[in-house]
């Protein structure tokens, strides 16, 4: 979808003042796309939100809950699962916390969740709420991540982070860590007496009137006008399973509307007010839009990007921006975008994964108000992106393992990889024979349970992702002289180096 208008905007000083009437002609033109988005099946459905000047200027819904019900209306109170989105949402609640003096953006992890640890005694000692929200405690991007598709709780995630080796030397670099963050949050609550859960409900989702704004999943489940997920399966929507990520609530467990989250821009950009009512101190909430770690040059923008706390922030063109993505490969896309010197920001919610259009919809709305390129099909070059990133690892998955080599080796007896395999990490793995297959058991009770297809010699292939059906991942054992396999390494399970599994049944 092209964007064709040209943008205007007068000029005081150095800086470019947007004038209501430009906003609402702009909103305009965001309503006919976004219509044109849905029809075009670029995205089953979608919920819009847009403010400027402490104003809601635009608040919409358009295409389907569900893409095969066409009664499944999307408004703009249906639910989303914000997933990433609840990051800058809950770095508002803490800055709430740090505002009312029941903690500090520098309260130490040790100090409040004595049972905490890192892999190294430093940074376990060290570690604040600021570096976890800044995720510059060294944890890697997938820290825990797995632990959580296995069917762990929170309580057992955070317990095992202690047995990965870090990405990076504290505070030296940014690895984006949901459990990281997760960490930083609970142990806020935690010192102001609270849980994460009733610290976000209590200190912000109520004095805001977020009605349907929660931190925790059964809420969502019990919500009528509620999105599902949508991934693409041979070129067509499917809502194929669900995300629980009650684990990782305040990284990406929220789930609200648009309106809710039009109310929450409206305090981030009035700087803790809402209403003319102080709700979040000031000082406290502008420390989670300072640029505390750099990420380096956006691959789009090609501007410096950084992170403050729970926030991307960027210096393009026409100003400073705060914002921040989410996404569920189960099938969720949020974005939120504020542009502070001209008090504008937006939300678009979106049922649905991998697709670019929440950003390419902000994008073309910025281009329209602040001098961007208004003919550049901003929704179908990020649509690039967001393929490129995920289409062709499944391509090459499937073009290695869907097809069995020729040339394969046979595998040994059943009895030879039939057993119970361990590590401190991932808990027990069972390998078991059932009617003529091997199957694999994961997760704290053994729940998940995969069929083993052969492949070549100790390599067998199994599809632990339902979103993702496509995908093949490999599961390979050690076998011994003995005819008695001793480890099995799982490679989806292994970007930490927690994968491979040792044989303790003897």
């Amino acid at each position: 979808m092209t964007d064709t208008h040209t943008a205007s905007a007068t000029s005081v000083g150095a800086a470019r003042v947007v004038g209501r009437s430009e906003v609402l002609d702009a909103v305009m033109n965001l309503e006919r796309m976004a219509q044109e988005l849905v029809e075009a099946r670029l995205v089953p459905g979608l919920s819009v939100a847009v403010v400027h000047r402490d104003d809601v200027v635009h608040l919409a819904g358009y295409g389907r809950k569900e893409i095969d019900d066409e009664q499944s209306r999307v408004s703009e109170d249906t639910v989303f699962q914000l997933a990433s989105l609840s990051k800058p949402l809950a770095a508002t609640v803490v800055a709430a916390l740090v505002g009312d003096k029941r903690i500090n953006w520098d309260t130490r992890i040790a100090d409040v969740l004595p049972g905490f640890r890192l892999h190294e005694d430093y940074p376990t000692a060290e570690v604040t709420v600021r570096d976890m929200f800044a995720h510059r405690s060294g944890l890697s991007g997938n820290a825990g991540n797995d632990l959580e598709g296995l069917g762990f709780s929170r309580d057992e995630i955070l317990g095992r982070l202690r047995h990965l080796k870090p990405k990076s030397s504290f505070r030296a670099a940014y690895n984006y860590s949901n459990f990281g963050l997760t960490a930083g949050a609970v142990a806020a609550a935690k010192a102001a007496g609270d849980t994460w859960e009733d610290a976000a409900e209590g200190r912000l989702y109520a004095r805001l009137g977020m009605t349907f704004t929660s931190s925790r999943h059964r809420d969502f489940l019990g919500r009528a006008d509620r999105a599902s997920l949508h991934v693409p399966i041979d070129g067509a929507w499917k809502a194929l399973t669900t995300r629980d990520p009650e684990p990782q609530s305040p990284a990406g467990g929220a789930s609200s509307t648009a309106r809710d989250l039009a109310s929450w821009v409206r305090l981030e950009l009035a700087n803790g007010s809402f209403n003319g009512e102080p709700v979040v101190e000031e000082s406290a909430l502008a420390e989670t839009h300072s640029p505390l770690v750099d990420r380096g040059v956006h691959p789009f923008y090609g501007v410096p990007s950084f992170y403050g706390l729970g926030w991307n922030v960027e210096y393009r063109s026409y100003g400073t921006v705060w914002g921040h993505a989410g996404a569920f490969s189960q099938g969720a896309r949020t974005l939120v975008t504020l542009v502070p010197s001209q008090q504008l920001g937006i939300v678009v919610l979106t049922n649905a994964f991998p697709t670019g259009v929440p950003e390419g919809l902000a994008d073309s709305l910025l281009a329209r108000l602040l001098g961007g390129d208004t003919s550049r099909d901003w929704v179908g070059e990020w649509n690039k992106i967001y393929g490129s990133m995920f289409g062709p690892a499944i391509d090459a998955a499937r073009a290695k393992y869907d097809t069995v080599p020729a040339n394969a080796s046979p595998a040994r007896a059943a009895a030879t990889y039939v057993g119970t395999y361990a590590n401190d990490y991932l808990g027990k793995a069972v390998v078991a024979e059932a009617g003529g297959t091997l199957t694999l058991a994961l997760g704290p009770a053994l729940e998940k349970v995969f069929a083993l297809r052969h492949f070549d010699g100790h390599v067998f292939i199994y599809r632990p992702y339902d979103e993702t059906p496509q995908l093949p991942v490999t599961a390979t054992f050690d076998v011994a002289s003995a005819n008695r396999a001793t480890a099995l390494t799982l490679d989806d399970l292994n970007d930490d180096g927690q994968g491979k599994l040792v044989r303790v049944d003897v």
